[in-house]
């Protein structure tokens, strides 16, 4: 569980709620099913209509990309790429075939199978980039379906105070009535402005966060097999990936590879 998420959520929600509380508002004055299907309704309409059923089939998918904890095997595939690196160097690329099995990660698979077959560097560096890019194009629409709902549900808000107005404007026959009448009107612009700003618009950051994350875990992984296929130094490998994390792994040696992919099967 991504515990900034859910955090975050309750924060802001708890926040506009005590809030309102606090300035001597009651709860139940912020209760209108009315504005709630105009904004809710309307707005995943209209993020309906804009994108493609086989992408609204991952909107489950999406929920749980933002809400759960990933690390996107950043640090084991580190350790793979130099212990890959140090037998390569001691055995040569083909004694590296039987140690594949204990890698997880398909991205560093695929990559080192080319190089044990000996593809051309241009052609693993073009194959690998390609994929790195097919998952970001299928990262953006994710994100650019959150993003697009987040634009909506203002403006539907803003409708459904419109359409609340003309309701009340057009029955001011009970005065008594026509102050608790505007504010359920205004209640559509609370909904529309609080589900863009608390939850539509910060999913899609979560999720462009994420993206970036795994493509340079990928970008790590390119680079370190593009070294080990050139034979470059272990060390100067292994320095040259601690520039993508940030910071200095335990090491770790296959035999432990391979019992941390065993427990993750």
């Amino acid at each position: 569980m991504d515990i900034t998420t859910v955090i975050g959520l309750l924060l802001g929600c708890a926040g506009l709620i005590f809030g309102f509380i606090v300035e001597g508002g009651h709860l139940s004055s912020l209760l209108s099913f009315p504005a709630f299907l105009i904004v809710f309704g309307g707005t995943f309409g209209a993020t309906i209509i804009g994108t493609p059923l086989s992408s609204l089939k991952k909107f489950p998918q999406w929920l749980r990309i933002a809400f759960r904890n990933q690390s996107f095997g950043a640090e084991d595939a580190y350790h793979s790429l130099i212990q890959f690196a140090e037998k390569a160097r001691r055995e040569g690329l083909l004694s590296l075939e039987p140690e594949l099995q204990a890698i997880n990660n398909k991205f560093t698979s695929q990559g080192m199978q080319l190089v044990i077959d000996g593809t051309d560097p241009e052609v693993i560096k073009k194959i690998l980039e390609s994929n790195i890019a097919a998952m970001e194009s299928r990262h953006k629409i994710g994100i650019n379906a959150f993003e697009a709902a987040g634009g909506f549900s203002p403006t539907m808000g803003i409708i459904g105070t419109v359409m609340g107005l003309i309701h009340v404007l057009g029955n001011l026959t009970d005065p008594e009535a026509l102050s608790s009448s505007i504010a359920s009107a205004f209640s559509a612009t609370l909904y529309g402005v609080a589900l863009a700003n608390i939850f539509l618009l910060p999913i899609a950051n979560k999720l462009k966060i994420k993206s970036k994350q795994e493509v340079e875990t990928m970008e790590m992984i390119l680079d370190g097999i593009i070294s080990i296929q050139s034979g470059e130094n272990p060390s100067i490998l292994k320095e040259k990936l601690k520039t993508h994390l940030g910071y200095t792994p335990a090491d770790k040696s296959f035999e432990e590879l391979k019992s941390l992919n065993a427990k993750t099967v």
